[in-house]
């Protein structure tokens, strides 16, 4: 055998590749319409709980198949499901550009986020195929700076489209797009290293005992719903998630408009304004990639995974707690921004950990755990932009009123992760056919 004969090939990289390219396809069609409701508005005639309520139904259809989407990942494998629901939600997102009033946007709304519902489910169930160890949360981790930096970059890039297009091209533009990568995706994945030619032996051996039932003949004789379902850590590790959501979604939907009345910002201005809603998705990005190296390298010299998961998710939420009170005490837009930005660079301090933290206890399973998780995740994000104008209303348009809010969430997402597990194997029974006892 050669030396290149004997050298691992880089499949898992051109996994990686895919990855982060859908996820920022993935953030660029679903924070699109945060930038543009004040045309949608003006055009179909809505008002704030209106629009609200669009905004609401995509966080409920993506609660409602997200477990589904998991589950149907871990049955049949991730490059069928993958394949399916990016071309399902481009289709949507082309078609919000033929919505012509409340019914038809919200039926458009509910449909898109039905399809990208499936999509962190089923990566991370072929992460949990593709990868081990610490390159789980790597992975992971890089995946979310370029869905977090997508969403920072999102609104200037509307901004300037819109320039040039109506608000109805601008989603024909961006739905085109999620095409192309389904097709060149369902080309080149297979559902495991060892079904891949371009995969070499070394690379094989190097992925062995990261492919955990990987097939799907092999993956399933079904998922163990009742150990999943009497967790302590998994129920705190959901309630923490829809406490990190219900912020995240804030920034995505609501926050465009925030800076604009915050801060007085007029239309003349929409450059500025689109510039200042970006530090919280670009600062919560740097924070996703920087906790993932910074995990391992601590897991590296202390050996205890769990308790290292364990205080950036109680760090996190604390950070993200505080820096939205901060915030409120700044009267300089560009300082306020930037501490809420620092406040969302808290939120994804949690995020490498919890979904590492699903690919580790649901193991073979952990499409359907990490489906689970992020049902939760959506109710915190169906809530957010949903609630957002009755907060309004019943505060005197207030915006501080929303901002406090959002930093109990944070508080509550704190004090779960003290009880939270992250590290212990939930898809099998122990010796005795019983759970291991969670600390």
């Amino acid at each position: 055998m050669s030396n290149h004969d004997s050298r691992p090939t880089r499949s898992r990289h051109v996994l990686m590749v895919f990855a982060v390219s859908v996820a920022a396809i993935l953030y660029l069609d679903r924070v699109c319409i945060s930038q543009s409701q004040q045309l949608i508005s003006n055009d179909l005639h809505l008002d704030k709980k209106q629009m609200g309520f669009v905004m609401m139904l995509f966080g409920l259809a993506y609660g409602i198949f997200e477990v589904p989407g998991g589950w149907l990942g871990d049955r049949i494998g991730p490059r069928s499901v993958l394949t399916r629901v990016v071309a399902w939600w481009s289709a949507f997102t082309v078609a919000t550009g033929f919505a012509w009033n409340l019914a038809s946007l919200s039926i458009i709304r509910f449909l898109f986020g039905a399809g990208e519902a499936g999509c962190f489910p089923n990566m991370t169930r072929a992460f949990t195929s593709w990868f081990k160890g610490p390159d789980r949360v790597h992975a992971q981790s890089l995946m979310w700076l370029t869905a977090r930096w997508s969403g920072a970059l999102t609104p200037l890039l509307v901004v300037a489209v819109l320039d040039v297009a109506t608000w109805r091209q601008s989603f024909f533009l961006f739905g085109s797009i999620g095409f192309v990568w389904a097709v060149l995706f369902f080309r080149w994945f297979r559902n495991s290293p060892a079904e891949h030619p371009g995969v070499n032996a070394a690379e094989r051996a190097l992925l062995a005992d990261a492919a955990v039932g990987v097939t799907a003949r092999e993956s399933h004789t079904g998922a163990p719903w009742s150990r999943f379902l009497t967790s302590r850590s998994v129920w705190l590790m959901c309630v923490q998630y829809a406490c990190q959501s219900f912020g995240f979604w804030f920034y995505l939907t609501w926050m465009p408009t925030y800076v604009k009345e915050q801060f007085g910002m007029q239309h003349a201005d929409r450059y500025q304004a689109a510039l200042l809603a970006a530090p919280p998705l670009f600062l919560g990005g740097i924070s996703c990639l920087l906790t993932g190296w910074v995990t391992s390298r601590l897991v590296q010299r202390t050996g205890n995974m769990k308790l290292i998961r364990r205080g950036f998710g109680i760090a996190g939420h604390s950070v993200a707690c505080t820096m939205l009170l901060v915030s409120l005490a700044l009267k300089n837009p560009v300082l306020a921004m930037i501490a809420m930005g620092f406040s969302c660079f808290g939120n994804d301090m949690a995020m490498p950990g919890s979904w590492a933290g699903c690919m580790d206890m649901g193991g073979r399973f952990s499409g359907t755990l990490s489906g689970i998780m992020n049902t939760f995740g959506s109710i915190g994000g169906l809530l957010a932009p949903w609630t957002v104008p009755y907060i309004l209303e019943a505060a005197g348009n207030n915006w501080n009123a929303v901002i406090l809010t959002i930093a109990s969430w944070y508080f509550v997402g704190a004090l779960c992760w003290l009880g939270i597990d992250p590290v212990t194997p939930l898809d099998q029974p122990t010796a005795s056919g019983s759970v291991t006892q969670q600390t």
